[in-house]
């Protein structure tokens, strides 16, 4: 027998505004203490410790990202679709990295929703005034 209905929050008004952190709290309290930490961490360093030694260099020197360059591809397709296999094309090729070409596949992804949202959006306004216009036509001044 389930102890919740299915479907139901077991806390429907959710954590109360204002309730401390847990997190807000050990960082206070860490950062009063920061400089001897902090001591005693290079120290420990220092001396061999090389857990230490890796938090000290992950601070000074933070782990590289990789930085694609800017690239060029021809994507003047007459079609979405077009495009996308001009990338895939490109990737094949080794004109683009497969995360160059995942970027630009996800900026294809987020121009069909906005062509797909104006389309949606130019049809519900002719409805609209379609709508509007039998109605109008229908009284009788």
């Amino acid at each position: 027998m389930a102890k919740f209905k299915r479907g139901k929050s077991g806390n429907p008004k959710g954590k109360p505004k204002g309730s401390p952190d847990k997190r807000t709290a050990y960082r206070e309290l860490l950062s009063e203490r920061a400089p001897e930490l902090v001591d005693i961490l290079v120290k420990n360093a220092l001396e061999g410790d090389t857990a230490a030694l890796r938090i000290c260099i992950d601070r000074i020197i933070p782990p590289m990202r990789a930085v694609d360059g800017a690239v060029s591809v021809d994507v003047s397709g007459p079609t979405l679709t077009a495009k996308g296999d001009a990338i895939i094309k490109a990737m094949g090729a080794g004109t683009l990295t497969p995360d160059q070409a995942a970027t630009l596949l996800q900026a294809i992804g987020a121009q069909a929703r906005i062509v797909e949202i104006d389309e949606l959006e130019k049809r519900l306004s002719a409805l609209e005034a379609k709508s509007e216009n039998k109605s109008l036509k229908g009284k009788r001044p």
